[in-house]
């Protein structure tokens, strides 16, 4: 049997299945703890003016030896470690990534033979904050078509190395970190559907100001507030369609876990959710800022820590950015 067949075969056994869900998450936090305070001095700012306008009171910045590899794959050991799934039966890798600067061999590739997914397709997805989202409904629909069984979905960032430390409008913001989730099949709904959008007319909104290799550092410039009305106009909408795809009431919904990426514009999306008095809304962003595509899975992975959500709990996941990117889903906690 030629290898092409072999493959085919492989997909047949596996089979659709109809169903994914999530088994276990992890994450990683650099070490260093950076307070409002220390960033004080380089901005002209202080730390009441960036936690009135964020509600960011500290976040992590990775060490020199605490690269994408390094957090990527220590957020994936900890999500196979909570999921009970062997490395080697892992078919699937999707990292989503908007600070990886080193383009190729891509980082999916490295980080599944570090774990021990020897012979899993793994891919690199650049979509920024909305990454993970993204990259949890490429997996899940891998498998719900039978190409894979069980898949590693990632988010990692280190954005400290895109963000000028001086820039004002952005360095108090962002921050390094990585989260992974583990899916594999379910009888029944555990990944709902997908809704998903980018508006290339907000496209200048969040970009570099320059390609790398054409002579000038580039640099992530954002426009705050066009962002932060175009997330509270249109976001906001777009997760209450993925409530009623996913038949969930909100008021009845268990955790609303959104991109962290500003306090303010978590609580006004809540509010115009109609959420119920006991959904939990996910604040990580207080202690660990923006840390982009890692932030869902961060945010999801200390809520289960906390016992502050339980498992079969339904969350609303939501990841925005640039682009300007979209992507939610609510899925059954682990």
């Amino acid at each position: 049997m030629t290898g092409t067949a072999k493959a085919a075969r492989s997909a047949e056994t596996r089979g659709a299945t109809g169903y994914s869900r999530i088994l276990g998450v992890g994450g990683y936090r650099p070490r260093t703890v950076v307070p409002n305070a220390e960033l004080c001095g380089i901005l002209d700012s202080s730390d009441e003016w960036i936690e009135t306008r964020t509600g960011i009171r500290e976040r992590r910045f990775a060490s020199a030896d605490e690269t994408l590899d390094v957090m990527a794959v220590a957020g994936a050991q900890k999500a196979l470690a909570q999921s009970g799934v062997d490395a080697a039966d892992i078919d699937l890798v999707v990292l989503a990534s908007m600070s990886n600067l080193l383009q190729t061999p891509p980082l999916a590739v490295r980080v599944a033979h570090a774990v021990g997914a020897r012979r899993a397709a793994a891919l690199d997805l650049s979509a920024a904050c909305a990454g993970f989202c993204h990259a949890l409904a490429v997996a899940s629909d891998a498998i719900r078509a039978g190409s894979a069984r069980h898949a590693l979905v990632i988010g990692a960032e280190r954005m400290t190395d895109i963000v000028e430390r001086t820039d004002r409008g952005s360095a108090f913001l962002f921050a390094d970190g990585a989260g992974a989730a583990v899916l594999a099949p379910a009888d029944q709904p555990g990944v709902g559907p997908v809704v998903r959008r980018a508006d290339g007319a907000y496209a200048d909104a969040l970009r570099m100001t320059a390609p790398w290799g054409g002579g000038e550092r580039p640099w992530m410039r954002m426009d705050g507030r066009r962002i932060f009305r175009w997330a509270v106009e249109e976001v906001a909408p777009a997760a209450a369609e993925a409530l009623r795809a996913a038949h969930v009431d909100p008021v009845r919904l268990g955790a609303f876990v959104p991109h962290q990426a500003n306090l303010r514009i978590i609580e006004l999306m809540a509010q115009r959710l109609g959420l119920g008095p006991d959904t939990v809304v996910a604040r990580e962003v207080v202690h660990t800022g923006n840390t982009s595509a890692a932030s869902i899975p961060l945010a999801l992975e200390t809520l289960l820590a906390e016992g502050r959500v339980r498992s079969g709990d339904t969350a609303l996941l939501v990841g925005f950015g640039a682009g300007l990117n979209l992507a939610a889903q609510v899925v059954v906690l682990p």
